[in-house]
This record gives structure tokens, sequence and C-alpha cells, in this order.
């Protein structure tokens, strides 16, 4: 991977694209990344692609969406049921 370097910002510019950041949890170089691609995206008129979830795209292999693989798709119903169930430790009580 390349870097690149943009001269000449504006520091209210530099605010922006900070304040962002800040409000998304990401690095001033990931937001300022994330604005570049959004407005290529934008220019080209290229909708994005939809992300997915690692269940959505094991479904999809293995034709769980085509009623290819009913069991599979059974079992894995089960697992993302369990997993939203499961929400690890309880919170620390604090008095």
């Amino acid at each position: 991977m390349g870097d690149l370097l943009i001269r000449n910002i504006s520091d209210a510019l530099k605010r922006d694209i900070a304040a962002a950041a800040d409000r998304a949890g990401r690095s001033l170089s990931d937001e300022a990344k994330d604005l570049l691609r959004k407005g290529l995206i934008a220019e080209k008129g290229i909708k994005p692609v939809k992300e997915q979830s690692a269940y959505d795209v094991l479904r999809a292999a293995f034709g769980a969406d085509e009623g290819l693989g009913d069991e599979f798709a059974a079992i894995l119903d089960e697992v993302e049921a369990e997993r939203k169930k499961d929400f690890g430790r309880p919170p620390v009580e604090f008095e």
C-alpha cells in the first residue's frame, strides 16, 4: 500500500474530518480514507457493496437461501439465536 500526502488543507476542513473521525470512533487517517472512498463512489455513481455478516455469507455459500441446505440453515439459525442470547459476562455492579 502506498501513502498519500495532502498539502494545504484548511484548518476548518481538518477539524471537520477530525470531528467526524471522533464520532465514528476512527483515526483521522481512516476517516479521510472513508470520505475519499465515498466521494469516488458518489462521483462514479457506483452503488456500494452491501456488507454481509459471516452468518449471511455462510448461508449463501451452502445454498440455504435457495432451499438447498435446509438442514445446515436450521443449524445456523439455532447458532445465531444462541449467539444473540449470549452477551458475555454480566456487567460489574458498583456500589
